[in-house]
């Protein structure tokens, strides 16, 4: 059996447990929200396992990381790996809708299915689901609570605007 192991990292959002194995990052967990669980009994904690991905993900609430450089490692589907894949392209500061995010899978009739896939996302932010809205530009569901999807898109404009002032570190 190959080794898993996790951490956790205190963020402006809450605590994010990090799972890998030696194949990269597998999963992001919100400390609250609708897909929390706890790690299975064969995990082992090892922050140094998980080095790699705290460095970034603390870089990108630095607002210095707008790319992630990480092996990653989700299960999933090979739908759901598409849109997963396609939410990686989505660039920093920005949104897309549900809709788009269809058509450039090239499946523009499963809106639905895009955004079951999104919110099944396990990467969140390293794979930026939140930056993935309703057509008529509304937050809509969002795995860690739209507080935080709402923190994030706004975190993400004002680094895009060079204001860095009142993020917090």
């Amino acid at each position: 059996m190959n080794p898993v192991w996790y951490d956790n990292l205190s963020t402006p959002i809450g605590q994010l447990r990090l799972v890998a194995d030696e194949r990269g990052l597998r999963e992001v967990w919100f400390e609250t929200g609708r897909h929390q669980r706890e790690p299975e009994p064969s995990w082992v904690y090892s922050p140094p396992a998980l080095a790699f991905a705290r460095m970034q993900l603390d870089e990108y609430f630095a607002g210095t990381r707008q790319v992630f450089e990480l092996p990653l490692h989700p299960l999933g589907t090979p739908f759901q790996l598409a849109v997963w894949q396609e939410l990686a392209r989505i660039p920093y500061g920005s949104t897309i809708s549900y809709g788009e995010l269809a058509r450039r899978i090239g499946q523009p009739q499963a809106v639905r299915a895009v955004g079951a896939a999104n919110g099944r996302n396990p990467l969140p932010i390293v794979l930026p689901c939140h930056r993935v809205i309703g057509a008529n530009g509304s937050l809509t569901g969002f795995g860690g609570g739209l507080p935080t999807k709402r923190f994030l898109l706004a975190m993400e404009e004002s680094v895009a605007r060079g204001d860095l002032f009142g993020l917090v570190t």
